[in-house]
């Protein structure tokens, strides 16, 4: 087995030589992400790391999110020299922005639950919670979806947005899983193979058991949204209107329960 090249002069360079190696990929997505790699860029972007605008800001799609995602994802970073140059800034701000702390132990506990279950990632770690089961959902992905086709221009502009970047926001993909498992009925193993594919910092503990907690199968409820929950984090990015009416997303909690639970 040859071991593929890892010195380049440039960066195109490296597209061009990993495009040859990965022909049958290429065939079918050819485009390439503007995030860098490499240690030295994960290194200034962790010093450039605010804990405390991270902790006030993160849930909104223009907050001041780290994007350490694909270094630690890939082990440019590791998540003990993370968490170490973050508790030396909070001490340097003073300020309270735990939430940055929390984030990594969630990632180092996703890690260890895969570590224990291993292959039962890909199997529902508990019962659902949506009055539903398995023969329920599709258990492939609805082609409206795959193609940012659906006329809704939250989820066409998060999809679109997944595969010219290869990142998205929290918020969105917990939304857009909550659409594709609870508002079309698809099997969350389905969402999450497919995300997955397409994330840079595409994490499979992290992923998968994200979309179980999602789904309900790995947490006590199923994860949905509304508009006015929609419009809070998104701003005035995304409407949540589809071409052939208003969001779907419109109604109390309560009545989205009623409507897409059993």
């Amino acid at each position: 087995m040859s071991t593929l090249p890892r010195d380049f002069e440039s960066r195109d360079d490296l597209i061009a030589a990993y495009r040859e190696a990965f022909a049958d990929l290429v065939g079918r997505d050819d485009h390439v992400a503007d995030f860098e790699g490499g240690r030295d860029h994960a290194q200034r972007r962790l010093d450039d790391v605010n804990p405390a605008k991270y902790g006030k800001t993160r849930n909104y799609l223009d907050g001041d999110v780290t994007r350490l995602g694909p270094f630690l994802r890939h082990g440019v970073l590791t998540l003990s020299e993370t968490r170490d140059a973050v508790l030396e800034k909070l001490q340097e701000q003073n300020s309270r922005a735990e939430k940055l702390i929390n984030e990594l132990a969630w990632r180092d506990y996703w890690r260890r639950v895969l570590a224990d279950i291993g292959e039962g990632v890909h199997d529902n770690r508990e019962d659902w919670k949506t009055g539903l089961d398995d023969a329920d959902y599709e258990l492939d992905m609805p082609d409206d979806v795959l193609n940012a086709d659906t006329g809704n221009d939250f989820v066409d502009g998060s999809v679109t947005e997944l595969y010219e970047t290869g990142y998205l926001h929290n918020q969105q993909r917990m939304k857009l899983a909550a659409y594709v498992v609870h508002w079309r009925r698809v099997h969350w193993h389905a969402g999450a193979q497919w995300m997955l594919g397409h994330l840079l910092d595409g994490d499979l503990a992290s992923n998968h058991l994200s979309w179980q907690w999602v789904a309900s199968t790995f947490g006590s409820k199923p994860y949905i949204f509304n508009q006015e929950n929609l419009q809070k984090w998104m701003g005035d990015r995304f409407t949540g209107d589809s071409d052939d009416g208003p969001s779907p997303f419109r109604g109390s909690y309560d009545e989205l329960n009623e409507r897409l639970f059993a």
